[in-house]
């Protein structure tokens, strides 16, 4: 019995890799089926195997998390890629990226990508959001088309973790990635793909060692829905307004008619940016509005 890491997932088979690096193909004992339990990559498991092709995954170990889009368990962190120019930075596209990624328990990092392509009057525009997402604690990382000569950035974030990309299409994603590691040739899908609309290439799952540690080789999250966030949970997703939200009058206020809401006495002061609060706004009618699944 060994414990280790499932790498790759391809048409019924599981690609462990073991302590020492050593990689098993094996497949999934039925106990799992039966369970309703489906291993995916990034699981930590125990399996057993008597050469390299004939290994069996006895049980999957407690994960940390796991995401549907990609099917990928274990992220440490979602790198996500939004560009200041062509297309424009989109404040909105990127609060429903952190709502997601911060419903999944994972730590998002903000990389602003295509900084060369700014006119001089835009810099300071797209400085002054950056300061507004660091006061929150985020991580913001900007990069120009050329990623090469930047890649020491990227070491410091992706050594000895496993990472997800998200973002919208054209941002660069997977060029980015076939920069880093040009034996990847991953397809640059089209935008279709990203909006989680139009033909899923069906492509497997696979965790790619990059600089030091592992990258999910396919673009994370293709759809931006909020299919699995329930109104609830909304204002915890949003980490700015946490520190006020406690002192709010009512237990579990939502942030929006309620009296004495100290979230929006801080909007209102200006330390809550207001555009946050358009797009929790945005978000809660989308949600509140969404027909039930039965």
């Amino acid at each position: 019995m060994a414990n280790g890491k499932i790498m790759k997932a391809l048409s019924g088979f599981y690609y462990v890799e073991d302590e020492t690096g050593e990689v098993f193909q094996c497949r999934a004992r039925g106990v799992f089926r039966k369970n309703k339990e489906t291993p995916l990559v990034g699981d930590d498991v125990e399996f057993e195997s008597a050469n390299k092709t004939d290994g069996t995954v006895t049980k999957l170990l407690p994960r940390k998390n796991a995401l549907v889009r990609p099917p990928v368990s274990n992220v440490d962190q979602a790198l996500i890629a939004v560009s200041v120019k062509e297309p424009d930075f989109s404040t909105v596209l990127l609060d429903r990226f952190l709502v997601l990624v911060e419903k999944h328990n994972i730590t998002p990092v903000i990389l602003l990508t295509k900084m060369d392509l700014l006119k001089e009057n835009e810099y300071e525009m797209v400085a002054n959001y950056q300061k507004i997402y660091e006061a929150m604690g985020y991580v913001v990382k900007s990069f120009s088309t050329e990623i090469d000569q930047e890649s020491h950035q990227l070491e410091e974030l992706l050594a000895g973790k496993t990472t997800v990309i998200a973002g919208q299409s054209g941002v660069g994603k997977s060029s980015f990635l076939n920069r880093l590691n040009p034996h990847l040739n991953i397809k640059t899908a089209a935008i279709s793909d990203s909006l989680g609309r139009g033909k899923h290439t069906t492509r497997h799952v696979e965790l790619v060692p990059i600089l030091g540690g592992h990258v999910a080789d396919t673009p994370g999250f293709s759809s931006l829905d909020f299919a699995e966030i329930n109104l609830e949970e909304l204002p915890k997703l949003f980490v700015d307004f946490e520190q006020y939200s406690e002192a709010c009058k009512f237990r579990g206020c939502m942030h929006m008619n309620e009296p004495k809401c100290r979230v929006k006495e801080a909007v209102a002061r200006g330390e809550i940016a207001s555009f946050r609060y358009d797009h929790y706004q945005q978000f809660y009618e989308e949600i509140k509005q969404r027909k039930p699944r039965y």
